[in-house]
């Protein structure tokens, strides 16, 4: 057995020790779940449910990033060294969401972290990762473009903005899909796989190493946010995991391939541009409620439901990207 199956192996062993012993301790100080009351009503039961578990996800990736780290540090420093960064932007990301969810749960603020300083702290942690793979580890603006198997070169003045809005997007997107037990920590699963399976393809170690950790975390996250949920990510582990999706894809020089195997959060930030434009115009509403999961399930659709569907639509957009590469 390799490294890197061992690796994804003990990420999920101690990601599902720490939620045996975090979301009791959720439970105990009452971190729940505040349901909307114009949302779907057999969301009013999850009420109290324990939320901010994204700290799970995120202590089971740092403490095995650490492990991996001392690993390769004497067999092969250049990796080890390379694992910090991208480590680093998702933390980052992941903090953000904490301070967010702390606002809201702690202390009971409903607005939690404003949207302005959101953003801002989202856009610096995405400048400093950009800036990082540009400049530090001179990887260049190349991007590949799926379907004409070609690179295009990118003026750095262009690629700069362009890679920052791909990681703002993602983690955006990423954040609109966790809305039902067990939809985006399953969906991010698969497009976590579907890139790791794509460094392996052009041997980008680094990259196989930590997707094989996130793989393993989210899988053992997902132990208790199947449903019915015993814990949700919130936005601690929602932008936690967005900042994984974009930081490998940038890594790779695959950020336009999202589009494709990141199908559904696409879909779902489409439906909630759709919503909030046409609402503003007509003072309708397209659909029942947006994101769009939710309009399924107004609709009639039992959760499990709805994360089998997205999820094999995830499964076979992964499965076309990696045929088009």
């Amino acid at each position: 057995m390799d490294f890197q199956t061992k690796i994804l192996l003990a990420s999920f062993a101690v990601t599902v020790i720490l939620g045996l012993i975090i979301v009791p301790i959720l439970r105990k100080f009452k971190i729940g779940q505040i349901e909307r009351t114009d949302g779907p009503q057999s969301h009013l039961k999850k009420q109290g449910t324990p939320t901010m578990g994204g700290i799970i996800i995120m202590l089971g990736i740092i403490i095995v990033t650490v492990i991996a780290y001392m690993y390769y540090k004497n067999k092969d420093a250049e990796l080890a060294k390379h694992l910090i960064p991208i480590l680093c932007l998702t933390t980052g990301f992941g903090i953000i969401g904490l301070i967010d969810d702390f606002k809201k749960l702690f202390l009971k603020n409903t607005e939690g972290l404003k949207p302005s300083l959101k953003m801002l702290g989202l856009f610096i942690i995405s400048v400093i990762f950009v800036s990082y793979l540009v400049w530090g580890l001179k990887l260049g603006t190349e991007t590949y473009i799926p379907f004409v198997d070609a690179y295009v070169t990118i003026p750095i003045v262009l690629y700069i903005p362009f890679a920052i809005i791909v990681i703002l997007a993602t983690t955006n997107a990423i954040n609109l899909t966790d809305g039902i037990d067990g939809l985006s920590s399953s969906v991010s699963t698969i497009i976590i796989t579907c890139l790791t399976v794509i460094a392996t393809m052009f041997d980008a170690k680094e990259i196989i190493v930590f997707g094989a950790i996130v793989i393993g975390a989210t899988l053992g996250f997902l132990m208790f946010n199947i449903y019915p949920a015993k814990a949700f990510m919130g936005d601690t582990g929602s932008l936690f995991l967005g900042g994984v999706v974009s930081g490998i894809a940038l890594y790779l020089k695959m950020p336009v391939l999202l589009l494709l195997i990141a199908i559904i959060p696409v879909i779902e930030t489409i439906s909630v541009m759709i919503q909030v434009i046409v609402y503003k115009k007509t003072g309708k509403r397209v659909f029942k409620m947006a994101p769009i999961h939710h309009h399924f399930e107004l609709s009639g659709w039992r959760e499990n439901q709805v994360v089998m569907m997205f999820s094999v639509i995830t499964l076979f957009a992964c499965i076309l990207g990696l045929k088009v590469i």
